[in-house]
């Protein structure tokens, strides 16, 4: 028998813990992109995400024995606490599963929630396997951070306030989907009492795991995840919450890294609030979809999911912002190597401000720059690259190449004559005990490493550039040690940005 999530989301009583948060214009956006901008600022719960909704719907309702043996979760994020302070609440033991490399701030917020905590493996995936034999063995209650319906109907009562509080007509809201629990319930609300309103979906493009279910009609399992958005990295779509979704949502969109980055930043000149990547998803959606649709004059609402931002993620962020927001553009340029090029280079920009400059000397003839450069109004990116190779200089845009902007930037200059045959590597680089090591006898064995270059975001994943000695015959090889690490990895012998700055 279907659930009847109205039923359940209107029957759901949690606001004796759970806060009505309000529904706030964001006047700077709304200005800027020429539509009515609502945030729903679940930012502002008591442990900074909406989790504490569905986490306390589901427990309150469990049987008297069930609360007696106490609830557990696995999580290294937003629901974790929201699982730690709904038991306190309750008067519940909690335990929850955390992988050993979660950060301690996040370790320390669920301790002082009276959760017990139990650290357990590198990965989630080992962290969640681990409480599902303390289930077993101990007989507590799981709580799942997306897949039930009590979850699912604890979520959905941020629509109830939302149609509450809105006074005007909602044209959309666009909501972050990461295992679909949140997005579920609020469109099974939504549809069931206005289904003139559009529920939009939003994901990351390199997490868009609700997107390929719709595709195909059918749940289906991502083969890579990105990490940037760390609440929604989910490979693939719940059960439960897929059916509910594929009936209620009108449309996915998923948006880039830099966008959410933009996104960040629009959220904080409006309201001083700082929200994680997952919490920037439905602002970074709105703005794309408003983009590529032209629609002024509409009503829209987006959910700020969570703030549990690590601090070290802001120097990441910030770096990425300019682009997010398309004012800034990235270039490879080659001027000659004599004196009054880069003036002359400089004059061609005419009123533009360079953002970045990274130059090395490498020949008599010619010098490779990389350069960033401040551009305005849509269309001047295509106006300027025009303006440059009008005169007559080599220009590659490389404001969407990830190596150039991860590594190359910081990188330009490092060049060696003696390496001979080099393969390029990019892989996201776990931050766990002994990962180096298992890197070093997998890869460093077989061939000699050329270029290593690693960046930490505040994340439990780095992202690496790794140069190999070795021919483009033993590609192959190459691969299959690569496959035995188990990371993701992509190859970019062949990325220009490695071809101009570091060949």
């Amino acid at each position: 028998m279907p659930v009847d999530y109205p039923k359940k989301i209107l029957s759901a009583r949690i606001y004796d813990l759970v806060r009505e948060t309000p529904l706030d214009e964001a006047p700077k956006i709304s200005k800027r992109i020429g539509n009515q901008v609502l945030l729903k600022r679940e930012d502002l719960q008591p442990v900074f995400s909406f989790k504490l909704r569905g986490a306390y719907n589901c427990i309150r309702q469990l049987s008297e024995a069930q609360k007696k043996k106490g609830v557990i979760a696995a999580s290294a994020g937003n629901h974790a606490q929201g699982v730690a302070m709904s038991a306190r609440h309750l008067g519940i033991k909690a335990t929850i599963v955390m992988p050993r490399t979660t950060p301690s701030i996040k370790v320390d917020a669920v301790r002082a929630l009276g959760g017990k905590v139990v650290l357990h493996g590198d990965t989630y995936d080992e962290a969640s396997a681990h409480a599902a034999e303390l289930v077993e063995k101990r007989g507590l209650t799981y709580i799942h951070p997306f897949d039930h319906p009590d979850v699912i109907a604890g979520q959905g009562t941020i629509a109830v306030e939302i149609l509450r509080q809105c006074a005007s007509d909602i044209d959309a809201i666009f909501v972050a989907v990461g295992g679909g629990g949140l997005c579920a319930g609020v469109a099974a609300y939504i549809k069931y009492v206005r289904p003139d309103i559009r529920v939009i979906a939003v994901e990351p493009e390199d997490a868009a795991c609700l997107k390929l279910a719709m595709e195909r009609g059918r749940r289906d399992r991502l083969k890579h995840v990105g990490l940037f958005a760390d609440g929604v990295a989910v490979a693939q779509i719940g059960e439960n919450t897929f059916p509910v979704l594929k009936d209620t949502v009108d449309e996915v969109v998923t948006v880039t890294t830099d966008e959410i980055c933009a996104a960040i930043k629009d959220i904080y000149d409006d309201t001083r609030s700082i929200v994680e990547p997952a919490g920037a998803l439905s602002l970074a959606g709105i703005k794309s979809y408003t983009a590529k649709s032209g629609e002024q004059g509409k009503t829209l609402v987006g959910i700020n999911c969570g703030a549990n931002m690590n601090f070290d993620r802001l120097r990441y962020i910030s770096e990425r912002t300019e682009i997010g927001e398309k004012r800034e553009v990235v270039l490879a340029v080659t001027i000659p190597e004599r004196p009054g090029s880069f003036r002359k280079f400089c004059a061609a920009l005419g009123k533009r401000n360079i953002t970045e400059f990274n130059y090395r000397f490498n020949s008599l003839a010619e010098a490779h720059i990389y350069v960033g450069i401040q551009v305005g109004e849509p269309g001047d990116r295509e106006k300027l690259l025009k303006e440059l190779q009008d005169d007559d200089y080599g220009v590659i845009d490389l404001t969407d190449n990830e190596v150039a902007k991860l590594h190359i930037r910081h990188m330009v200059g490092g060049r060696s004559a003696k390496v001979g045959d080099e393969l390029l590597y990019r892989f996201e680089f776990p931050e766990r005990p002994g990962a180096l090591t298992k890197f070093l006898s997998t890869l460093g064995s077989k061939w000699n490493i050329s270029m290593f270059h690693y960046r930490n975001h505040g994340a439990a994943y780095g992202r690496v550039l790794l140069g190999l000695q070795a021919s483009v015959a033993e590609r192959k090889l190459v691969r299959q040690s690569m496959d035995e690490l188990g990371y993701d990895f992509y190859e970019e012998t062949d990325n220009p940005a490695y071809q101009l700055f570091l060949k």
